[in-house]
């Protein structure tokens, strides 16, 4: 395990969720507390590395708990059907098991979508907490304007199974992340080989094919993950990364158009992962410090 990886997986511990093994960092506030915990929900194909630059940032008047979703990152991996839905119930099951009651949510990519699943559930009443604030960050919030990156595309038309070993080579998926960088941002070789680490633990590759099926998930049941992201009462801030060529900047547009309350910042010179490319930026805008 290399040193970035060994540090973050120092950070955490393993939780039994649902008969699962998933791997959790709970960061408390380095500061007087002034606000609920704040639930981080990541990407695909990454986990809560993600946010290892910023979480002690955020961290600075309430505690911040991160997960990687079932098959991700530092989590198990067991071959099995994936769906935004089953992590959501993760995410559920393990606010319960942690006591929390109100929370903050921050998301990202998928994360996006489980969020919005949660958030349909607290509006219905099957989720029993009180969100209080939320930051959606670079996700494909709305298909129709989605444009799938070409390993996006390949996954997707890949039967729902285990690839075979070698299918996908870290020079592959690496080339992948990139892509959806900003062309202003120089790739950092340390965060990317620690992004290959994560992906390729426990031979998480072979899975990326069944995590794909998550873009038909997201067309089929947009009315459903949506709406709340848009509709739920709690304040909103919209962080995003103008340089995305997946989740581009017309979603932001979108939805800022959607929710004319929402706090946005647009992060110039910054592609699909702000808090990778320009972590400082990424902690101003969440915190209103921008």
């Amino acid at each position: 395990m290399s040193a970035p990886v060994d540090a973050w997986r120092s950070r955490g511990r393993d939780h039994e969720l649902l008969g699962q093994r998933v791997f959790v960092v709970e960061v408390p506030a380095t500061g007087p507390v002034a606000a609920p915990p704040l639930l981080v929900l990541h990407g695909f194909p990454t986990s809560s590395f993600d946010f290892h630059r910023v979480v002690d940032a955020l961290a600075a008047d309430r505690r911040v708990v991160l997960f990687d979703m079932l098959g991700y990152g530092l989590s198990a991996k067991p071959d099995r059907p994936y769906r935004l839905v089953d992590q959501a119930d993760l995410a559920q099951a393990l606010v319960a098991d942690l006591g929390i009651d109100r929370l903050g949510l921050l998301t990202h990519d998928i994360g996006d979508s489980v969020g919005g699943e949660l958030l349909a559930r607290q509006l219905e009443g099957a989720w029993p907490v009180e969100v209080t604030d939320r930051v959606v960050t670079n996700g494909t919030l709305y298909m129709d304007l989605v444009q799938l990156s070409a390993g996006q595309q390949l996954l997707e038309a890949l039967p729902d199974a285990r690839l075979d070993a070698g299918t996908l080579t870290r020079d592959s998926v690496v080339a992948g992340l990139i892509a959806t960088f900003s062309p202003d941002h120089r790739v950092d070789d340390t965060e990317l080989a620690a992004a290959w680490e994560l992906i390729s633990a426990g031979e998480g590759e072979r899975l990326l094919a069944r995590h794909a099926r998550y873009i038909d998930e997201r067309r089929r049941n947009e009315t459903r993950f949506t709406p709340p992201v848009v509709d739920h009462p709690s304040p909103l801030t919209v962080v995003w990364g103008i340089d995305d060529p997946i989740a581009v900047p017309a979603m932001a547009d979108r939805l800022a158009g959607a929710r004319p309350d929402a706090r946005v910042v647009r992060l110039a010179g910054v592609g699909h992962y702000p808090m990778v490319e320009a972590p400082g930026r990424f902690v101003a805008a969440v915190l209103g410090r921008d």
